[in-house]
């Protein structure tokens, strides 16, 4: 790969999460392999690393159905970095392994052991874990507690708790953490361990000027430490149950809608508690990211919520969201917030409305772009500026995979919009149209720079297996990869 003192940046970046980083361990880390990965976005004039969430992955290994707002995977932590630590020895490290997926499961019963033997290891009088219990209190203690419970009861979720600790009766929580305590205090280190190792990640990218655009899920889960923790915050009867859930409605995609089953936010409460929920929330992620990107940003506008116990989303209604009041007051009290609002799927006059008065960019992707006419939002042609343009996202499948399903309508227009690139593979005529758009930004997913098949694909919508397992392979990025990507970006300017 090449190395230059000085280089010309253009405001692209890739769409990368961290589990798909190759590794000989199986699943990608804050460790070498993420250090060389800021170093190719370096190097090839890109400014943005694109990640999904940091938190703990839940229900099929996704990000987006997560036990924490607040923790972080500790699956991401990298051992080799333990081992320079002097946590692990060199001897502990599991075989090399080659793979091209993740394998999860595999991976906990790997993990988790060593990092459980490398918490044991550390020195808890040490300054900055201190600190870190100190800064982080806010969320860390009850966060502890609840995974320390979730592992003796077997299970996340809240009604298999017992039932004093599912209602935090005091004596039942002091009882339990008296009993407990080395499990709760394992937890914290965790903790630790991951926030060290990423912030340490983060500060590399930034010596590098690389920024980092971290993904924040609307919602949360109902099998979390923060509705156990504030459930007043939430649509939730006084056993925890919800009255209605989220999701999206029926749609050409999916004829029952989409029920995701995470809980509605209680926003009259909300209101009244001045938003102090969603605050340290957002104050969190500005910690974490340079630039947050909020998924799903239309329920500020209007979400669509579902009875509790419906088999489908076929039931569900619009509600009225928070709109611009809530974002004025984010604003006062956390200043000027770098957003990218995920709109999509968001046509309405309320949620155009709000995502123009907030003076957030949204996003455009081109995938979206060929199935009608010319006047297609999603045309680079009919491009505000104001807008990241994406080839794809996490839930598309990949350009190669798109064009290798697209209609005889969408392959026609799609030729014709793409002539002049000179270019024959589908892929690369993807990337041309993206990097000669209007947009103020262009993100690419990693397996569209590589020219990768749906068998690459990061997440289909609507299923709960085969998800989140791509990892790219070692040696993906070469030199002529390096030219390529550094071709592309060199149209940006």
């Amino acid at each position: 790969m090449r190395l230059k003192d000085k280089r010309e940046t253009s405001d692209c970046g890739t769409l990368m999460h961290i589990t798909s980083l190759p590794s000989k361990y199986g699943i990608g880390s804050f460790g070498k392999e993420a250090y060389d990965f800021v170093d190719f976005l370096y190097n090839t004039g890109q400014r943005y690393w694109q990640i999904l969430p940091l938190c703990p992955i839940g229900e099929g290994n996704s990000p987006y159905k997560s036990s924490s707002c607040f923790a972080g995977e500790i699956l991401l932590i990298d051992l080799e970095l333990l081992v320079k630590e002097g946590l692990l020895l060199p001897e502990e490290l599991p075989a090399p392994q080659k793979s091209s997926f993740v394998d999860f499961d595999a991976q906990r019963k790997i993990k988790i052991p060593l990092l459980k033997k490398a918490a044991e290891r550390l020195n808890k009088k040490r300054h900055d874990y201190l600190r870190f219990l100190k800064q982080n209190e806010y969320w860390l203690e009850d966060f502890a507690l609840f995974s320390a419970i979730a592992e003796i009861s077997g299970s996340e979720k809240l009604s298999d708790f017992e039932e004093a600790l599912k209602y935090r009766m005091p004596m039942a929580l002091e009882n339990f953490k008296a009993a407990y305590f080395e499990k709760i205090e394992e937890q914290k280190i965790l903790q630790y361990l991951f926030y060290t190792q990423y912030f340490a990640l983060k500060q590399y990218a930034a010596k590098k000027s690389i920024k980092i655009i971290g993904d924040l899920p609307i919602y949360v889960s109902l099998d979390s430490a923060d509705v156990w923790k504030s459930p007043d915050n939430f649509k939730v009867g006084r056993d925890l149950t919800p009255v209605c859930v989220a999701g999206v409605p029926p749609d050409i995609f999916s004829r029952d809608g989409q029920l995701w089953g995470n809980p509605i936010y209680d926003w009259e409460y909300q209101r009244r508690t001045n938003f102090v929920w969603w605050r340290r929330r957002l104050e969190h992620s500005l910690k974490l990211y340079d630039v947050i990107r909020i998924d799903h940003f239309r329920a500020f506008a209007d979400y669509y919520a579902i009875p509790f116990g419906a088999k489908n989303a076929r039931g569900g209604n619009w509600e009225k969201g928070v709109g611009m009041a809530f974002w004025n007051i984010m604003r006062s009290k956390l200043g000027k917030i770098q957003i990218i609002a995920e709109d999509l799927g968001g046509e309405t006059p309320e949620v155009e409305e709000l995502v123009q008065s907030t003076g957030f960019p949204n996003m455009k992707v081109l995938q979206f772009a060929f199935t009608s006419g010319i006047q297609n939002k999603f045309l680079p042609r009919n491009f505000d500026k104001n807008c990241v343009c994406y080839t794809g996202t996490h839930d598309n499948n990949t350009s190669k995979g798109w064009f290798e399903n697209a209609t005889i309508h969408e392959r026609k227009l799609f030729a014709k919009l793409t002539q002049q690139s000179g270019m024959s593979d589908p892929a690369d005529k993807m990337l041309w149209l993206a990097v000669r758009s209007r947009a103020d930004t262009v993100i690419i997913p990693m397996q569209d720079w590589l020219g990768l098949d749906e068998t690459a694909r990061m997440n289909t919508p609507g299923t709960l297996s085969g998800n989140w397992k791509w990892q790219m392979e070692s040696g993906a990025i070469n030199d002529e990869l390096f030219d390529k990507v550094r071709y592309f970006v060199s149209l940006r300017k």
